[in-house]
């Protein structure tokens, strides 16, 4: 199992709010794990799970918001 952390800003919009809670809500139609933090999203599944998350993620602020921003930290460590 991996953890992700991940977090979206979206540049030159003024939706910034709406494109980010787009993106997390793509996570509701993949099989993960996921919590919202303040200043984050973990979410925590297997290795293809997590990535196809991440690209869903990223590809809804993209059309959502145009430029973005996307911070992701990694993990198999187990906690």
């Amino acid at each position: 199992m991996l953890t992700a952390e991940v977090a979206v800003y979206p540049l030159k919009t003024s939706k910034a709010t709406n494109v980010i809670s787009n993106s997390i809500n793509t996570l509701q139609g993949n099989n993960v794990q996921y919590s919202v933090n303040s200043m984050n999203t973990e979410i925590k599944g297997n290795k293809a799970e997590i990535f196809s998350s991440l690209e869903a993620m990223f590809t809804e602020a993209e059309n959502s918001g145009g430029e973005i921003s996307m911070v992701v930290t990694i993990s198999n460590a187990s906690k």
